[in-house]
């Protein structure tokens, strides 16, 4: 027998707003708390890396593994190329926007050529 769903607006309604909270808190409540006070000099430098080691852990991933876990350069030669292209624009250009859309183009054409 199947199960019957007897949900109503109401119990829809209580479960957006239960949802609005749960993401809206993790969000708030770290820059109401960090605003009230000073930030730790030791904690500015330490975050000053976090950017950097996530982007770093998601085009590694991205680049180096297959789907398999296994590193395979010879099958991800055109990505590991534009990232090293990517790499450069962003290093001496400074350019978030720039360095997407070279990353894009490069990607595209280096995959038609190798």
């Amino acid at each position: 027998m199947a199960a019957v769903n007897h949900w109503n607006t109401t119990q829809h309604l209580i479960l957006v707003i239960l949802g609005f909270f749960v993401a809206f808190a993790p969000r708030y409540l770290p820059i109401k708390i960090f605003t009230q006070r000073k930030i730790p000099e030791w904690f500015n430098e330490w975050m000053r890396f976090v950017p950097v080691s996530l982007f770093t852990a998601l085009v590694v991933k991205d680049v180096f593994i297959s789907a398999t876990y296994q590193v395979d350069i010879m099958h991800h030669l055109p990505e590991i190329v534009a990232a090293v292209i990517v790499g450069f624009i962003a290093y001496f250009t400074r350019s978030m926007a720039l360095s997407v859309v070279v990353g894009l183009i490069s990607v595209f054409l280096l995959a038609m050529v190798l």
